[in-house]
């Protein structure tokens, strides 16, 4: 056993993974900022995709609407990348991950992008740092040891006199140290924080914290019954399996399993079911379809040492005591499929080096997944490695879609009329 949790460490550091000590990451990032205006018309941030291009950037009816540098967040590193609408203006807001800490945005008007501070990391840098919001405030969480959950008052944006500024958290979470990520079911105010230390109470599982009031969060409990959460995704169940309905359904995304859990009553989480799948490399994370029938999972290190193009599993869960594969699809690169979100009827996964990719799933009942676009943010190559896109939000209203490039930074883009 203790073997197999020192692979399993190696594999987790691998995971992700970006050089945090590269001193000149940041610099090569800058070489790429467009040239300054020469006092003619003031140059636009947008660039049209056109004949297969964007500028530099490969794409496929993406244009790119702007982007900002990671050279302008003084970082070194980009990771994880969320987005708020301010519900009392309707500004959009881009919270983007760093090794240093969490930028944000305003991309209201992409031809004026205002880059309006940083909340730095709550201890160290790290590689890896994740975010959610819930009632207007963001919940940032790191890999970085103690750094526990920063609980950032998202309404404090909607008056900054001189950016950038920094920012002083409103709260930090002290009821586990590090972690991989943060889950949120906003249906219920509950937040889920997981790939915590394995030998905690809950052995990396999953630590249960109530959000109902965003800022006091309270300890409420947890699962580690089937060991370390990678990721997860936490919905309050509308699904087909009748049995489960309105019930709080956990599904972790837990290395070499993916586990169902009914977490309901926080005092008695309950096991459904795990499954497993061929080939498998490390179950990295996944998504529920919007009618909560299939799964769409991606599993990080089977492209690496398998050779695999980009592997999608869609799995049915008709029967959450029961699921089953449903079908497999291969993307047209050899990149490794990071985090992936579904809207609609389209699935937006990050896909490292080969950029965002964007899928068709309106036929996944009869296996059709189709691709409908893409926009490359690491025209460099498409090869296996940890470089390129880690995450997306495709989830504003306006319809710009927002990446996080490990390697150069912040790009907002959005689908051809």
């Amino acid at each position: 056993m203790k073997k197999l949790l020192f692979v399993f460490g190696l594999v987790l550091l691998a995971s992700c993974s970006t050089n945090d000590d590269s001193p000149d990451q940041g610099m090569d990032s800058m070489d790429n900022v467009p040239p300054p205006s020469d006092g003619g018309e003031p140059q636009s941030n947008f660039v049209p995709c056109e004949d297969g291009m964007a500028g530099s950037y490969p794409c496929s009816g993406y244009d790119l609407l702007g982007q900002i540098f990671l050279g302008t967040f003084n970082a070194s590193s980009g990771n994880d990348i969320w987005g708020w609408t301010d519900p009392a203006t309707d500004k959009e807001y881009v919270l983007m991950g760093l090794n240093n800490g969490t930028a944000f945005v305003d991309i209201t008007d992409t031809e004026n992008l205002i880059y309006l501070g940083k909340l730095p990391t709550a201890t160290g840098p790290s590689s890896w740092r994740d975010i959610k919001v819930y009632q207007d405030h963001a919940f940032i969480g790191s890999e970085a040891n103690g750094h526990g959950m920063q609980v950032f008052d998202l309404t404090r944006l909607r008056e900054i006199a001189n950016p950038p500024v920094e920012f002083t958290a409103d709260f930090v979470y002290n009821g586990f140290g590090n972690s991989h990520n943060i889950v949120i079911n906003e249906a219920t105010g509950f937040a889920y924080a997981v790939g915590t230390s394995r030998n905690d109470a809950f052995n990396g599982g999953a630590h249960f914290i109530d959000i109902g009031d965003p800022g006091n969060p309270v300890q409420a409990g947890g699962y580690g019954d089937s060991g370390y959460t990678h990721d997860a995704q936490v919905v309050t169940y509308n699904g087909p399996d009748a049995y489960y309905a309105g019930r709080e359904i956990f599904i972790g995304a837990n290395e070499n399993q993916v586990v169902l859990v009914d977490v309901t009553d926080k005092n008695n989480p309950i096991a459904i079911s795990t499954l497993t799948y061929p080939n498998l490399g490390y179950t990295h994370q996944g998504w529920f379809t919007e009618d909560q029938r299939y799964f769409l999972l991606g599993d990080e290190l089977d492209e690496l040492n398998q050779g695999f193009q980009s592997r999608t599993l869609v799995f049915d869960f008709e029967d959450l005591d029961n699921p089953v594969l449903h079908t497999t699809y291969l993307g047209p690169t050899s990149a490794i499929d990071h985090n992936g979100y579904v809207k609609g009827t389209e699935f937006f996964l990050a896909n490292y080096t080969a950029g965002v990719r964007v899928l068709d799933i309106s036929n996944i009942e009869n296996e059709v997944i189709t691709e409908v676009g893409f926009f490359d943010s690491y025209p460099s190559s498409n090869t296996a490695q940890f470089d390129g896109v880690w995450s997306v939000y495709p989830y504003f209203e306006s319809g710009k879609i927002v990446l996080s490039d490990i390697n150069s930074g912040l790009f907002i883009i959005r689908k051809q009329p």
